[in-house]
C-alpha cells in the first residue's frame, strides 16, 4: 500500500422501504445502515426535520462529529510533537446549515470547542497555539469548502486560558 494514497469503503444500504417504496414523500422511511468492515452497524436516518428517525444518526451529524474527531487526533499528535503532555481532551462542535430555496443545502461554517487539560503550567500558551497546526493537518477539515472555526480553553490546574 503506498503511504501517500489510503482507501476507504462503507456500505450503506436503505431499509426505509415501507412496502410501497418512494411512491410519495411520505411514504419511505429514510432509515438506513452504515457499515464498514469489521466495525459495528451505525443506524443512520435523515434529520428529523426532514421526516426522519431522531433516535439515528444523520449525515449532518456524523460530519460535524468526523470534525471534531479529526481535529481532536491532529491536536493530540501536535501536542505530543512538540513535548506538550494533554490530560484530557473534550470537544462541543457546532454547525450551521444553511437550507436554500430549490431544496438543496450545505454547512456554512463549523466552530469546534475544544477543551484541554495539560499537565505542565508552562506549556498552557503553547498548547493553545497548537489549535492552528491542528487544524492544518486535519483530512477532514481541508476537505470542505467551509470554514472550520476554533474557540479552544486550555486549562492546566483548574485556571482556563481563553483563545
Amino acid at each position: 500500500m503506498s503511504l501517500d494514497q489510503h482507501h476507504y469503503a462503507a456500505t450503506v444500504t436503505w431499509t426505509g422501504n415501507r412496502g410501497t417504496g418512494t411512491s410519495s414523500y411520505r411514504d419511505y422511511g429514510r432509515d438506513h445502515d452504515i457499515e464498514f468492515a469489521g466495525l459495528p452497524t451505525l443506524k443512520g436516518s435523515a434529520d428529523p426535520t426532514f421526516r426522519g428517525d431522531p433516535h439515528r444518526y444523520n449525515p449532518e451529524q456524523l460530519l460535524l462529529a468526523a470534525l471534531a474527531q479529526c481535529h481532536m487526533l491532529s491536536y493530540l499528535h501536535v501536542a505530543a510533537q512538540n513535548g506538550v503532555v494533554v490530560t484530557a481532551y473534550s470537544d462541543r462542535a457546532e454547525g450551521v446549515m444553511r437550507l436554500n430555496r430549490d431544496g438543496s443545502g450545505e454547512f456554512t461554517s463549523v466552530t469546534l470547542h475544544p477543551q484541554v487539560s495539560v499537565a505542565d503550567p508552562a506549556h498552557a500558551e503553547i498548547a493553545q497555539s497548537l489549535h492552528t497546526r491542528a487544524n492544518q493537518l486535519c483530512f477532514i477539515a481541508r476537505s470542505v469548502n467551509f470554514p472550520v472555526h476554533h474557540e479552544p480553553t486550555t486549562d492546566v490546574a483548574s485556571a482556563p486560558v481563553q483563545g
